[in-house]
Formats: structure tokens, C-alpha cells, sequence
């Protein structure tokens, strides 16, 4: 295993810096899901849920997300982000809201938190905004599929 970056040599926190390494486009996508009771699942379908649109609510809180990383994750660099495609996908057949991030820059350091800070808000907001029927529902399989760019280059989970 290669060392440790974000220590310095005396064992204290710091930030990677970044600064002599290559521009270059980075991309990562992240996955997870929801699990709930079919009757939950049904009426965030049916846009019967108090609080609104669950599945619109929750792909903005995602992006919303993605861009406030650094804020949350210490020792993240703050991006200029290019871009962040949310995706949520009722499942019926296994009674679970599918939720992807993919983001992309061009920078110095790639994106793969910011892509699982997206899809974990995601989820945490289906949560908040249907726990009033369903406290029950799981958070589940949140996990980096793919990456590309960098000095590390390409990942896939797929």
C-alpha cells in the first residue's frame, strides 16, 4: 500500500496538495438504493407523499450535495465541479428507489466523494421525506462503480 497522504510527517491532518499534478477530465459514478415497503414505494410513484416529490426533492438534494463535499469530508479539495447527472429509479419488483451519480471535471483530483455524497443524500432524503409512513426503509449498497482519470486511471466495479 502506497503512504499515506493526508498525514504529514509528524501524524497531523493536512490536504493533499495538488498543486503539480496534471489537468486532466475525471469522472466517477456512484450507486445505492433505498429499500422500503411496497406501499411506500407505490406512493412516491403516485406523488402522494406530504412533503412533495420525493424523487424530484431528492436528485436536487444530490446535486446539492455533490457540489458541498469539501463541506462535509474533511480534507476534500473544493471542485470546480462540470458537471453531476442524478438518476432515480423506482424498482417495483424489489420495492427499492435505484439511485446513480455520475460527476465529471476538469481538475486535479478526482470525484469520486462527491459522487457518493450525492447518491448518500439522495437516500438520506427519500428517508426524511417518507419516514413519517415507512421508518423501516434501509439505505443500502452505496458504492463507487467507476472512475476515470488521473494519475490512477480507470476503475470499474461493473
Amino acid at each position: 500500500m502506497s503512504e499515506l497522504t493526508h498525514f504529514d510527517n509528524s501524524g497531523r491532518a493536512r490536504m493533499v496538495d495538488v498543486t503539480s499534478k496534471d489537468t486532466t477530465v475525471r469522472e466517477a459514478t456512484a450507486r445505492g438504493l433505498v429499500r422500503m415497503k411496497p406501499s411506500t414505494l407505490q406512493r412516491i410513484v403516485q406523488g402522494q407523499m406530504s412533503k412533495g416529490d420525493v424523487l424530484a426533492v431528492a436528485q436536487v438534494a444530490g446535486i446539492m450535495a455533490a457540489k458541498r463535499t469539501p463541506d462535509l469530508i474533511p480534507m476534500c479539495h473544493p471542485l470546480p465541479l462540470t458537471g453531476v447527472d442524478m438518476e432515480l429509479r423506482p424498482n417495483e419488483e424489489e420495492s427499492t428507489v435505484e439511485i446513480s451519480a455520475t460527476v465529471r471535471l476538469a481538475g486535479r483530483t478526482g470525484v469520486e466523494m462527491e459522487a457518493l455524497a450525492a447518491v448518500s443524500v439522495a437516500a438520506l432524503t427519500v428517508y426524511d421525506m417518507c419516514k413519517a409512513v415507512d421508518r423501516g426503509m434501509e439505505i443500502d449498497r452505496i458504492r463507487l462503480v467507476k472512475k476515470s482519470g488521473g494519475k490512477s486511471g480507470s476503475f470499474s466495479r461493473d
